[in-house]
């Protein structure tokens, strides 16, 4: 299979296979010719790292998924962990979220949005 088959088979834009290729996340074998030509192995890679991707899994916790998926001796603890740990991330994340959502609604709120010059929201972002 070349790059443009496997870019649309796995919804992965070719920039990104070519990406993950320069980082060494999936090693397509070449061509003669010097082409990629990607293996059913390489197609089941990709689809994995865009399913961690659209996680919201950084390339270093894809690469490190990766190494466990590939080692069959591995311990489950291991991938739970990697997993539990991008979750707390992702519940701060909210959180900030939230809290920043809140802070505006506040502020919104606040501002008579008319034709005067006071502003609470300006004031807010003004203040140290």
């Amino acid at each position: 299979m070349n790059i443009g088959d496997v870019a649309k088979r796995t919804a992965i834009p070719v920039k990104t296979i070519r990406y993950y290729e320069e980082i060494g996340l999936i090693r397509p074998l070449r061509d003669t010719n010097g082409y990629r030509a990607f293996r059913d192995k390489d197609l089941h890679k990709l689809a994995f790292l865009g399913r961690a991707r659209a996680l919201g899994f950084s390339i270093g916790d894809c690469r490190a998924l990766m190494a466990l998926y590939e080692d069959e001796n591995r311990a489950s603890a291991d991938v739970k962990r990697l997993a539990q740990d991008h979750l707390h991330q992702i519940e701060d994340k909210i959180a900030q979220l939230r809290s920043m959502q809140a802070t505006l609604n506040e502020l919104v709120r606040a501002c008579a949005g008319d034709s005067r010059p006071d502003c609470p929201i300006l004031r807010d972002l003004a203040s140290e």
